[in-house]
């Protein structure tokens, strides 16, 4: 193998890689080589020569994505045991063999040290989603990994980075060969079976066309929670997507459930799994309809919601917007919804943390005058692993709460 290229930081900036965060800012970089592209592997060293990591190389305003602190040989076998201590960890919390789920996230990036890669796993089809140029030229090293570790389990693997790397006929890098447009697509095996179990409930997935990878696997624990609530009630299920709020809160008992995207797409897909679950329930109703214009309109009628938006900001100089945006839904929410009413309310943007969050329904309830209390503070399930070095991939943030 080639001598690895050599990133040196300025004096003083090695203090966050020594304690193994996996971003480095370009902001810390004195000197680069000379003709590095997006998405070569670096070694990163201290102004006193001292090596601190191994990562992929990105312009932009995070230059380098560790996901090595010990130096190494970036081969198959080096990807294999990343991937397969992903593995590991999922069958040590019981998610690998369980005959109720099998849906979950194997790989979540910088919680699993491979920062700008996602791999989920469906009933057999492992859907990845690369999020940097350097993740992107790994995938043949994930695909043979993943097909060794899991062996005649996997049935496929499907690859969507095209939403997460750039749109339809836009380059990966200006600066490579490898200037083909980003086309999703199967590296393994061919369209498999699109039916998963969580908890129980079974669900059609849609990775070719849905959202992310296919599916909110994030809310699995989130969506239990929902049905310990919903007994005897009238929820509103809020950016519902596929239904999954309210296929538990019909499964647990609810009186009567209404699903709401402005998505038609979305609407299709949880009518589908409203059906796979319970047949033609009357007692739930989809609704394409903007979720600001209806529970400005018809909040008063529910005694439970569950409000799930997608991130109102992906960067930081949309953040005071996305601020507002949260504290309009939920003044709408906990003014309209019935005494004794049960709020579940998310945040899934990354750049506002849940102090942000938290204040911004805070400021919600204030100006309602309405007595609320917090039942509970909610996060991301254990296969979205939080490093204890990297807080910031603490991204899911909700509040259950009360209303009187």
């Amino acid at each position: 193998m080639n001598e690895i290229p050599k990133i040196v930081l300025n004096t003083g900036k090695d203090q966050s890689p020594k304690r193994f965060h996996p971003w480095i800012f370009s902001g810390a970089v004195k000197k680069t080589p000379e003709n590095l592209k997006n998405g070569d592997i670096v070694e990163v060293y201290s102004s006193k020569d001292e090596y601190l990591g191994t990562g992929h190389y990105q312009k932009g305003s995070i230059m380098v994505r560790l996901f090595s602190f010990e130096k190494i040989v970036p081969d198959v076998s080096f990807w294999k045991l990343k991937i397969q201590n992903a593995y590991n960890y999922r069958r040590s919390i019981g998610l690998t063999d369980d005959v109720n789920t099998n849906v979950y996230r194997l790989i979540y990036g910088e919680g699993d040290g491979l920062p700008g890669l996602v791999v989920d796993y469906y009933n057999g089809t492992a859907v990845i989603q690369t999020h940097s140029i350097g993740m992107y030229r790994e995938r043949d090293n994930i695909t043979e990994a993943l097909k060794q570790i899991y062996g005649e389990k996997l049935k496929a693997i499907y690859d969507k980075s095209k939403e997460s790397l750039g749109s339809s006929g836009t380059k990966i890098s200006s600066e490579t060969e490898e200037e083909a447009a980003l086309k999703n697509g199967y590296l393994y095996g061919n369209d498999s079976e699109k039916q998963v179990l969580e908890n129980g409930h079974k669900f059609h997935i849609d990775w070719e066309e849905g959202q992310k990878t296919g599916f909110f696997i994030d809310q699995r624990e989130n969506r239990k929670l929902v049905a310990h609530y919903a007994p005897g009630r009238k929820v509103l299920d809020c950016f519902c997507y596929a239904g999954g709020f309210s296929t538990y809160a019909l499964s647990a008992g609810a009186k009567e459930v209404h699903s709401v995207d402005s998505s038609k797409a979305a609407i299709k897909l949880t009518d589908i799994n409203i059906e796979l679950n319970f047949g033609k329930d009357t007692r739930q109703a989809s609704f394409v309809a903007d979720a600001f214009e209806f529970l400005g309109n018809k909040a008063s009628e529910y005694d439970m919601m569950i409000i799930d938006p997608p991130a109102f900001a992906k960067h930081r100089d949309a953040r005071h917007q996305a601020v507002m945006g949260y504290r309009r839904l939920n003044a709408l929410a906990i003014k309209g919804i019935k005494p004794g009413g049960i709020i579940f309310t998310f945040s899934c943007s990354q750049v506002v943390d849940k102090y942000l969050f938290n204040g911004a329904i805070t400021a919600a309830a204030i100006e309602t005058g309405r007595n609320i209390r917090i039942l509970k503070y909610l996060s991301q399930p254990a296969d979205h692993p939080i490093s204890i070095y990297h807080p910031e991939g603490e991204y899911l943030k909700g509040m259950v709460l009360y209303v009187e």
